[in-house]
């Protein structure tokens, strides 16, 4: 359904600051092996400070990643801070002779991000406090402000979709806490975003998290009423509902309806009626 054809109507956006058209790989390529699967992978160096607090003597575990089976090694000890890879390194998804997992579903791009993260406690572009406006930024590229390409293309979906939103799905999948919470902060920094991108984005969302997921879906939510008056004149959105079946719509609807239900309580209350006398 999001295929890479868009339509002219998928070309709104947030902001009128244009997106770079070539994503950075990063600084971690020398941390996170991959190559190709008839490469062999090659040990991650050692580095003070790595998240794990390991000093990284356990064994190497190779990790054959997407339908192109692209090859990355990490340590055992690190891959073991997520429980669904506790639970692989005991036997029950690797190959105990070779030590290797495969992740057949996954996204290289964005499996390479969970692994800097099990590593650095931050994947690329990083969390930078700007002291002078003592708010947090993302790290920009080498070309400057807004050269960090926002999305990837995903397979599953066949189009683009928000990086931090897999992200923050694939973190769900392999139970690590910190990193939802850490993908979800780096996705509100984001802007200039696309109508169409935003509506299959949450579309992953609601399909990759539990029904009681309260940050995710509720970002999305808030994102879609705040921004209001550019989805009522969208195509996209109109094309959407028209197809319907959704439970993302269902929960739009709540909360607009509570939304306005919280602005007519503001309008009747006292203070509300003294202030506009």
């Amino acid at each position: 359904m999001f295929g890479r054809n868009v339509s002219r109507s998928q070309t709104e956006s947030f902001s009128k600051r244009s997106r770079s058209t070539k994503s950075k790989s990063g600084s971690f390529r020398e941390h996170a092996v991959s190559k190709s699967r008839h490469d062999r992978p090659r040990k991650p160096p050692t580095e003070e400070g790595l998240q794990s607090g390991s000093t990284l003597t356990s064994s190497i575990v190779t990790l054959v990643v997407g339908r192109e089976q692209r090859l990355f090694a990490a340590h055992e000890d690190v891959l073991c801070l997520s429980p669904f890879f506790q639970a692989a390194c005991r036997g029950q998804f690797m190959e105990a002779q070779n030590k290797k997992i495969y992740l057949p579903d996954e996204e290289p791009e964005i499996f390479s991000s969970v692994l800097e993260y099990l590593y650095k406690g931050d994947y690329y572009p990083r969390l930078v406090h700007n002291k002078r406006r003592n708010a947090w930024e993302l790290e920009t590229g080498e070309g400057g402000a807004g050269s960090v390409e926002s999305t990837v293309y995903h397979h599953g979906v066949d189009g683009e979709l928000l990086k931090d939103t897999i992200i923050y799905c694939t973190a769900e999948k392999y139970g690590l806490e910190e990193l939802k919470r850490v993908a979800l902060r780096k996705q509100g920094l984001q802007s200039g975003i696309q109508c169409g991108t935003i509506l299959s984005s949450a579309r992953y969302a609601y399909a990759n998290t539990p029904d009681n997921d309260s940050k995710l879906r509720a970002h999305y939510l808030a994102l879609i009423i705040r921004s209001r008056n550019t989805f009522k004149r969208s195509g996209t959105m109109q094309l959407e509902m028209h197809a319907g079946g959704s439970q993302l719509f269902f929960d739009l609807f709540v909360a607009l309806c509570n939304h306005v239900d919280d602005v007519a309580s503001y309008a009747g209350s006292p203070r509300s009626v003294r202030t506009h006398n």
